[in-house]
């Protein structure tokens, strides 16, 4: 049942350097979950932070569902994230670090029809970096574009 939606934060692999992933559920209510079905959700200003030891994702927004009714949900609130405990107190002792935050990178449906979220552990960029990044993608751009032209 694993459907090929597929919402990405490409923004974030630009920004931060993953140190470490983490596949999380999601608790959701039952027309955030159709919103994610149709393809209607955004997560480029989302950012996981802890509550009560507790890991929350912020500013996740899920566009209302086109068919609900006055059951539908709130475009932007915080939802859960069901991780372990044995990987919330790694991501809390972790994310104290300087320098250190949880960033959620990708959002699917698994293979049994729940939303999951890819977490990182990630360290912010230098600006040096993302110019290092930068020209690592035009040298690849150029590769292919010739690759293509010699073939």
């Amino acid at each position: 049942m694993g459907s090929d939606i597929n919402i990405k934060n490409k923004k974030a692999s630009f920004e931060y350097l993953f140190l470490e992933t983490f596949v999380a559920g999601i608790k959701l209510l039952g027309t955030e979950i159709k919103s994610i079905r149709e393809g209607k959700a955004n997560i480029s200003d989302a950012f996981c932070t802890f509550i009560n030891e507790e890991l929350y994702v912020r500013n996740l927004h899920i566009s209302e569902y086109s068919h609900g009714s006055f059951y539908n949900h709130e475009a932007k609130r915080d939802r859960k994230l069901l991780l372990t405990k044995k990987e919330l107190k790694k991501l809390l002792v972790k994310s104290q670090d300087k320098g250190l935050t949880v960033i959620p990178f990708k959002i699917f449906i698994s293979n049994r029809g729940f939303a999951k979220m890819e977490i990182a552990l990630a360290q912010g960029k230098k600006s040096f970096d993302k110019r290092d990044a930068l020209k690592e993608k035009d040298v690849k751009r150029e590769m292919d574009k010739a690759m293509k032209n010699f073939s």
